[in-house]
């Protein structure tokens, strides 16, 4: 079998190619949802601001770590990025897994503009790793003498997708990609989606250590877009990640043997946009949420206004398969004559929109955004 050559082995190791040409388009579209992100925020009151920045945190750790197949407790997570935040919250004891990524992305969050540093980097790992006894490098980079590698396959013929640089040369490799980072977004080097997803390739390619890189990895492209920005991105880049999962692990995989990575920049800024799109439209269900109250608030019993607000918890996607009477029951805890009733008066009223027959009916909020 031929010997693989990685791209950190290659002569003009880290020094990346591509066409910047083939970038402009999605770095426009970028600049201009940034500006609607900024002004849409500004119609967000401040309550329903908590609620947005808790759901995009949520959403950013639960996925980050679906990602990587490790499925956590999602009312954990949201209950300790709140307290993490300040905000009111329950009691619940949170278990160490959501407890050490929620912190993480509140750190990301709030400190987004502080330079990136070993020591930062060393205390996400730490957060992540929370509970965890299998490692044996903990806030620290890797120093097992065993090749660093990405496989897949049976154990007696492992399928090598990638081998990282011998821990021994990661310090220095780290050295020289922290300050990288920092003077390529002090001097703006580069526009905001290229910086990212070369930031983001960049210390995937070195894997410095023993275990949440891809976690790390993609928390360090959230804070080169802060960086750029001047203020938190707050993009579901992760939930957009996990829906194309595969096709992301094939983009790295591609580049891993060359420094031409155009088409890899090309995949994440699309990747970029569609979660930048994504909070487009939370911000947009947000402000949908502000409007229907404000009409429909005075004309509404206390089971139907539970209800609604139920309905608004579920997010922008809403309840799947929409509303049935079943559900109004159980939520309202009323009786099927009243949630008849109740749902019969909302319709009427334009709150609710009807699909469907008999036992098929299904009821949706009649807001402009609904899915």
């Amino acid at each position: 079998m031929a010997f693989k050559k990685w791209n950190w082995q290659l002569k003009e190791w880290p020094h990346f190619s591509f066409d910047e040409t083939i970038l402009k388009t999605l770095e426009y579209r970028f600049s201009q949802n940034s500006g609607t992100v900024l002004g849409a925020l500004k119609h967000i009151q401040d309550g329903d601001k908590n609620t947005l920045l808790v759901e995009i945190l949520s959403n950013e750790a639960f996925n980050t770590s679906v990602i990587e197949g490790e499925y956590l407790d999602r009312d954990s997570i949201q209950s300790s990025i709140k307290r993490n935040l300040g905000l009111a919250t329950d009691k619940r004891r949170i278990p160490p897994a959501e407890q050490g990524i929620s912190e993480m992305m509140v750190d990301l969050y709030q400190n987004f503009d502080r330079p990136l540093t070993h020591e930062m980097l060393f205390k996400w790992h730490d957060m992540l790793t929370n509970g965890r006894r299998d490692l044996s490098d903990l806030g620290k980079y890797r120093t097992h003498n065993d090749p660093m590698q990405i496989v897949s396959g049976r154990i007696d013929m492992p399928n090598v997708h990638f081998e990282a640089p011998p821990s021994e040369q990661v310090p220095q490799e780290m050295d020289k990609f922290i300050f990288w980072f920092n003077a390529s977004h002090q001097e703006m080097t580069f526009l905001p989606l290229t910086l990212a997803g070369l930031a983001h390739f960049y210390f995937e390619s070195i894997h410095p250590f023993e275990d949440g890189n891809g976690r790390i990895g993609r928390a360090i492209a959230e804070k080169s877009l802060a960086l750029s920005l001047g203020q938190p991105a707050l993009t579901s880049l992760s939930q957009t990640i996990e829906n194309n999962k595969k096709n992301y692990y094939s983009e790295l995989e591609y580049h891993n043997t060359t420094l031409e990575i155009t088409s890899w920049l090309a995949f994440f800024g699309k990747t970029i946009l569609e979660a930048q799109e994504n909070t487009l439209k939370l911000i947009d269900f947000m402000i949908e949420k502000t409007k229907f109250f404000d009409r429909f608030d005075s004309v509404m019993n206390e089971r139907q206004r539970k209800v609604v607000k139920r309905l608004f918890a579920a997010g922008n996607e809403g309840f799947k398969g929409g509303l049935s009477a079943e559900n109004y029951i159980r939520i309202a805890k009323t009786s099927a004559s009243t949630a008849t009733r109740d749902l019969k008066d909302m319709v009427e009223k334009a709150m609710l929109l009807k699909t469907g027959a008999l036992k098929s009916t299904r009821y949706w909020l009649n807001i402009k955004n609904k899915n």
